[in-house]
């Protein structure tokens, strides 16, 4: 929590927000400091909240952000008054993701969908108008995806260039060569009917090459098909398995079990859950009509409560006292039929999550199966497939060759069609001048151009008047049309209307008389909450009393085994004891044990002298070692002496003989 309170205020305390707190001075905020805090936060992040103080917009944007769970009766009261516990979370959330909520904000601004009446709906033109919007939605979901994706993966220029460049030098680079290539050729004797062989030959290596494609192609597509009847072979041969074995009691039992479980669940458990889906609604829509709550109003409700709570365990009291004693004879049977019906609820909820989740299993191998599909790639390639993947890969980069040197040639030809553009333009900038320079001699300079924008201007002006023509024709003819559509729809809108009003008013009865009925409703059922929550607690400790018994029992059990063993044990060792025959003595533990505690003494006295006599010649030991030691330096005394005699003599003998020669040279 501190580490929580921390982040908020350097959070705070840094740009946009920059409100100079410390962790003593925003702790001490009251509820509506909080509240406009959270609120100036909310219009960092959109600024429409800006000026909206309430807890019910904060809410609502709350909402929108998905933080947190919004909707829940603790997290609105805590947030209507301004506690801690609540905004402190909700203020760490919203300044942990600022720039995407940002970006959420920005996007509910246009993606939170206008909930439309479905008595409006049946207009058509407000159908219409309704479909346009939601088409419009779609479209701006899918533009600020692309342009997502533009952001993340945009294309520099400077890229593009440098793959025009080096695509450019190859193209020089490959020209120079067939030049080179051309030249070559030419020297020699025949060239043009070597060439037109070379040319058949690469024609049928080409041909070769398809047909050994084809080949493969049709190897591939053999087997496959090939495997696919080996699978539907044996789809059949299951099939044919399970139709030998079903039988048509267990078919009709299934679909008994199915139509069973359809009609508890059209029956009782979804009717249940929207009746209570409604009452929370009504709830929800009841608490959102409400203004602000403030703390007065909430202790208000709280004394209200207490004392409708003390009413009703006074109904409960008086109703215990009056209570029949033949009514007790049914209570044993409700309280199994109640756990008969929440056990079989718990099952019903378990087997529907169960299909759920494998009809969810199932679409989702279905779109992974169209996607590998889409993909070629349902089957895991074999080594022909991947044969036959290559050669389609060289194929396609020959295409690819033929087609970047048909692009080279395009390049090539658009390049002389701007060099003829740019000589045609000059040519046609040389004739301007002339007619000019003729027109200044002739005394009428700017005739050329006059006529030409008078004659543009008188285009341009007879358009316009053309269109403006149709565009009051279609104005005219869509007011009528409109006028006669209001009209109709008021006609045809009017019984329809008084309906509604009757409908409506048959709505506020049914209603006063559904509350009525809930309020009886929740009495029963408090009454009756109450006397089970009675029997729980009972049944609850009679449990726990069971469960402890069972585990003594289970103690003494254990014990009583564990003594009989020991018994029976200590019966067969005096057996074997008091036996007169020797071989059974010695199998008595008493006897082994014996055994094994002479041989330990015996084992300890021979130690014991071993060690006697280790200490006695310890110090001659010693001594004995001592003596080796300085023998052994002595002796490697002795060695290193030897050594440097005998290199001193070497070198003695050496300079002797180099005297020698000295002299009788």
């Amino acid at each position: 929590m501190g580490d929580q309170i921390q982040f908020i205020v350097e959070k705070l305390n840094q740009e946009p927000f920059r409100k100079n707190y410390n962790l003593i001075s925003f702790d001490s905020l009251e509820s509506l400091q909080l509240l406009q805090l959270l609120s100036d936060v909310l219009g960092e992040i959109d600024p429409k909240v800006r000026r909206a103080l309430r807890a019910f917009f904060c809410l609502r944007f709350i909402g929108i952000f998905s933080c947190l769970v919004p909707y829940r009766s603790a997290f609105r009261q805590g947030l209507v008054t301004g506690s801690k516990a609540v905004i402190h979370p909700v203020l760490h959330w919203l300044l942990q993701r600022t720039n995407e909520l940002r970006t959420r904000a920005y996007l509910a601004r246009f993606l939170v969908k206008l909930e439309v009446p479905a008595e409006f709906l049946q207009d058509d033109t407000v159908a219409d108008f309704n479909k346009q919007y939601e088409e419009l939605m779609e479209a701006f979901k899918n533009l600020h995806k692309e342009h997502e994706q533009l952001k993340i993966s945009g294309l520099s220029t400077a890229e593009i260039r440098r793959d025009i460049s080096a695509m450019e030098e190859e193209k020089d680079q490959l020209a120079k060569r067939v030049e080179r290539l051309k030249k070559r050729v030419e020297t020699v004797q025949n060239h043009q009917r070597m060439l037109e062989i070379a040319r058949q030959l690469r024609l049928e290596k080409e041909r070769e090459e398809s047909l050994a494609q084809q080949k493969q192609e049709q190897k591939s597509q053999l087997f496959h098909a090939e495997q696919r009847l080996q699978r539907a072979q044996v789809q059949l041969k299951e099939m044919q398995h399970v139709v030998a074995d079903s039988k048509p009691e267990s078919l009709m039992k299934k679909l008994e079990e199915e139509i069973n479980f359809n009609s508890y669940l059209v029956t009782e458990k979804i009717p249940g859950e929207m009746e209570s889906k409604k009452t929370s609604v009504y709830y929800l829509e009841k608490v959102v009509a409400e203004p602000a709550m403030t703390q007065a109003d909430l202790t208000a409700l709280e004394s209200e409560l207490d004392e409708v709570n003390a009413q009703v365990n006074q109904l409960i009291e008086k109703r215990m006292i009056t209570y029949e004693p033949t009514d007790s004879k049914f209570s044993m049977y409700r309280q199994q039929a109640s756990i008969i019906s929440r056990k079989k609820e718990a099952k019903a909820e378990e087997l529907q999550a169960a299909k759920e989740e494998l009809s969810s299993l199932e679409r989702q191998r279905e779109q992974k199966s169209s996607q590998a599909h889409g993909l070629e790639g349902s089957e895991v390639l074999t080594e022909d497939e991947f044969k036959q993947y290559v050669s389609r890969l060289r194929s396609k980069n020959t295409l690819y060759k033929k087609k970047r040197q048909e692009i080279a040639e395009i390049t090539a030809e658009y390049g002389i069609l701007q060099r003829t553009e740019e000589l045609l333009r000059q040519r046609h900038e040389a004739i301007q001048q002339q007619l000019q320079a003729i027109e200044e001699k002739k005394g009428i300079s700017g005739y050329s151009y006059t006529q030409e924008e008078l004659e543009r201007v008188s285009a341009v002006k007879s358009e316009m008047d053309e269109v403006k023509g149709q565009t009051l024709d279609n104005m005219s003819e869509m007011v009528k049309k409109l006028n006669a559509m209001v009209t109709e729809k008021k006609a045809s809108l009017a019984p329809v209307i008084k309906e509604l009003r009757q409908l409506r008013q048959n709505c506020q009865e049914l209603t006063q008389e559904r509350d009525e009925k809930k309020i009886q409703y929740d009495s029963c059922v408090a009454g009756l909450e109450t006397n089970r929550s009675a029997l729980e607690q009972e049944v609850k400790g009679l449990l726990e009393e069971c469960a402890q018994e069972e585990s003594n029992y289970r103690y003494i059990n254990c014990m009583k085994r564990t003594l009989e063993i020991q018994l029976q044990r200590a019966k067969e060792e005096m057996k074997a004891y008091m036996s007169p025959d020797p071989q059974e003595r010695r199998r008595a533990v008493r006897e082994q044990y014996t055994r094994i505690i002479l041989d330990q003494e015996n084992l300890g006295k021979k130690l014991r002298e071993k060690q006697k006599v280790v200490r006695e010649s310890h110090g001659s030991n010693m001594k004995q070692m001592k003596m080796w030691q300085d023998f052994e330096q002595l002796m490697e005394c002795k060695r290193d002496c030897f050594l440097k005699q005998q290199s001193q003599a070497a070198i003695g003998q050496i300079i002797q003989e180099g005297g020698k020669d000295r002299l009788v040279l």
